[in-house]
């Protein structure tokens, strides 16, 4: 796994074997990243299920300003500082639960300008974060949701709130990225 773009492309990164992680590969990826180019600069951005930390590591490379990454994993949490040392990148890294950290950001009156959403495909995290998102008001005005799902009905949103700015398939990946209307 590597970054495919930005001021630190061609580094590798750590973590593609973490237990109940499924790293977003490196064509899904450019792909993905080639769609939010002209969104990254000074962009705060939430890597929820954050992994190895591969997308928020990513933005990082293509000029976001700042990344927070969560991931409830032990293991994923000390591979994506690791992973960030190797960059000299600094980001806040938190072992939280995906709703517990939704509960804080709200109470906290944070927001962000893009979401990442890759959660285990064997559950129904998806859809509850999109609604903790909304609920919790974490979007900026023009803000973005990237979900990464291996079933388009595993992502539900409410429609008053998001709408599809893109949508794409890879093999059984689907990339949906919902805008806040």
């Amino acid at each position: 796994m590597r970054i495919i773009q930005g001021k630190y492309k061609g580094r590798y990164l750590e973590g593609f074997t973490i237990d109940g992680t499924r790293p977003t590969m490196d064509r899904v990826k450019e792909s993905l990243f080639a769609m939010l180019q002209n969104r990254m600069r000074d962009s705060i951005c939430l890597d929820l299920f954050a992994g190895s930390g591969n997308l928020g590591i990513e933005a990082l490379s293509m000029g976001a300003k700042k990344v927070t990454f969560v991931d409830v994993n032990k293991k994923a949490v000390q591979t994506i500082q690791k992973n960030l040392h190797g960059i000299g990148e600094t980001g806040e890294v938190l072992q939280l639960d995906f709703e517990k950290a939704c509960l804080l950001f709200g109470k906290e009156k944070r927001t962000f300008t893009l979401i990442f959403l890759d959660p285990p495909y064997n559950s129904n995290s998806l859809s509850k974060a999109l609604f903790l998102i909304q609920k919790e008001n974490l979007l900026t005005q023009d803000g973005m949701v990237v979900c990464e799902s291996d079933a388009l009905d595993k992502i539900q949103y409410e429609k008053t709130y998001y709408q599809v700015e893109k949508e794409k398939k890879y093999g059984e990946k689907h990339i949906v990225i919902l805008k806040r209307k």
